[in-house]
């Protein structure tokens, strides 16, 4: 039986004659309270990085997940948001991703959009890109049929052969020279 000290002198807690049935009851409610207040997508539950977390390594989940924090390493989604305010420095794969914070480092999805007030520095591989309005775009851009395979994506400017300097581009400064050609 619980008691509780009260002025040090032991009493009765009125609860101690609770049934398992009301506990589980207070418990389960407790837990669909907490549920509700999940993160949540178009397709159900998302996991969630908290803004107050701070994560070194690689994740990988299986569904969709939201990033309010910091993550330094690959991360992997089926799709990903990455929040205002949330940093990723690292490789970023998944079917779609939304940016509104900041990353430094490859995005490899078939959608990304990059919202306003979001950063991204580095290549981008996708079948879709959009760059809204007073976002922030410092890398390279390449449309691939297959952007979540890291073989389709190997270098941004396509492939080369080995033992051979890409062809120089012509010269402005000789173009102006020579006058216009029609």
């Amino acid at each position: 039986m619980l008691t509780s000290t009260k002025s040090g002198v032991p009493e009765k807690d009125r609860n101690a004659s609770i049934s398992a049935t009301e506990v589980i009851g207070r418990v389960a409610q407790h837990d669909q309270t907490w549920a509700k207040s999940e993160p949540t997508t178009k397709t159900g539950m998302a996991s969630c990085i908290g803004s107050d977390m701070s994560i070194v390594g690689n994740i990988e989940c299986k569904g969709p997940a939201q990033v309010f924090g910091r993550i330094e390493g690959e991360v992997r989604a089926s799709d990903l948001q990455i929040n205002d305010g949330a940093q990723v420095e690292g490789s970023v794969i998944a079917q779609n991703v939304t940016v509104s914070g900041r990353v430094k480092g490859t995005i490899r999805a078939v959608r990304v959009k990059l919202q306003s007030g979001g950063a991204v520095e580095g290549d981008i591989f996708h079948r879709l890109l959009s760059i809204d309005e007073n976002s922030q775009f410092e890398g390279s851009s390449r449309r691939v049929e297959n952007p979540t395979d890291p073989s389709s994506s190997v270098d941004a400017k396509g492939p080369q052969k080995k033992g051979t300097a890409p062809a120089p581009l012509p010269s402005i400064d000789a173009e102006l020279a020579d006058g216009p050609k029609h």
